[in-house]
């Protein structure tokens, strides 16, 4: 089908100005020296550029198409007439193949023009195995970021007693990441011998990841009012720094009661810096959690909800397989521990779409 709906054609008229609002600001002197503004504007950008780009070729096959349906119905000639219903049935397609396309890319446009996540990783059931467990995915996420080209920035880590971490918090920014990160919400499960396991034993360990959306400020609902800031001095392992120094930084927003407490480094600016970004996404999520739980039951099945109760994975190192219950398919494991996830987060993305796209 060719055609596409009255109030879809609106809202991508819309993006469509917005994408030249972006190439615009992006020419600007003012913007040109702020860098942070130009890699937001770029990320924006290219998610819109999916869409405004099949979008403008299928308004101009139509109006191609309407050109060549006048041309049949004023010429004579048998020959123009001919060539003219070949036109039209050429253009038809091209339209119908790109109209399929757009809908495709229209409902992932929000999540595209997200670039940049908070990453947490949790050491959950299996003691010391489970800290290494982490520290494995861990070591997954970075080498995936390295293949997209992502920054990689560390919030907040938590080393294991006998290696790995009991908890890292990580801010992950680059064109998709999202978009592909968001389906990694959920527990991880690990089947292997552990190296401390004399035995030779498998032991089943998990470890959780929670990906927070990580917003821009003027995205999300937060009045800094509402923000009850404490400046303390760190606490736990850290050399003479710890217990001296007041560069922690505790931030409550009283309205909702979440919590950010931030000390990984020793400078009180950068401290406040992190647990603000923090803050911001940890609220937005909260946000958007409520938002989606207004339309649950049509979207119940949807993958990737970020649930922590959630198992989406078995990592089965006998087997050399990983297996990813939403879709019921398996991976070879090594390739992916290396980072590359990809092929398995295009299924995702796949079946996500066609499920999003079944709602409309």
């Amino acid at each position: 089908m060719s055609e596409l709906p009255a109030n879809l054609i609106e809202k991508l008229e819309e993006l469509a100005v917005q994408f030249d609002a972006c190439e615009a600001d992006l020419l600007s002197p003012e913007i040109v020296t702020d860098h942070k503004k130009v890699r937001e504007l770029s990320i924006r950008r290219a998610a819109l550029e999916r869409i405004v780009s099949p979008f403008r070729a299928w308004q101009q096959a139509h109006s191609e198409q309407a050109e060549a349906a006048a041309l049949l119905t004023d010429e004579c000639d048998e020959d123009m007439r001919a060539m003219a219903k070949e036109e039209i049935v050429k253009l038809e397609s091209e339209a119908a193949t790109l109209a399929e396309n757009i809908q495709s890319r229209l409902v992932r446009a929000d999540d595209d023009a997200i670039g940049s996540v908070i990453l947490e990783i949790r050491a959950g059931v299996g003691g010391d195995e489970a800290a290494l467990w982490a520290g494995d995915l861990l070591e997954m996420y970075r080498r995936y970021a390295e293949t997209r080209r992502w920054k990689v920035e560390d919030l907040e880590i938590s080393a294991g007693d006998k290696g790995g971490v009991r908890s890292v918090t990580l801010s992950v920014g680059g064109d998709a990441a999202w978009s592909c990160l968001g389906y990694e919400g959920g527990t991880h499960q690990v089947k292997r011998v552990p190296a401390t396991e004399s035995q030779g034993r498998v032991h089943t360990s998990t470890a959780t990841v929670a990906v927070l959306a990580e917003p821009e400020e003027v995205e999300i609902d937060l009045d800094p009012g509402d923000v009850k800031e404490m400046i303390t001095t760190a606490t736990g392992p850290g050399g003479q720094n710890v217990n001296k120094v007041s560069t922690a930084v505790h931030l409550i927003h009283e309205p909702t009661g979440i919590e950010v407490r931030m000390q990984d480094t020793k400078s009180q600016a950068q401290n406040r810096q992190k647990a603000w970004k923090l803050l911001r996404a940890r609220l937005f999520e909260r946000q958007r959690a409520e938002q989606e739980a207004a339309r649950a039951e049509s979207r119940a099945a949807m993958i990737g909800s970020g649930s922590r109760a959630e198992k989406i994975r078995t990592y089965r190192y006998k087997d050399a397989i990983v297996v990813d219950h939403r879709i019921g398919r398996n991976f070879p494991l090594q390739p992916l521990l290396q980072g590359g996830l990809q092929p398995l987060i295009d299924e995702l993305i796949e079946m996500d779409t066609a499920q999003r796209l079944a709602a409309l």
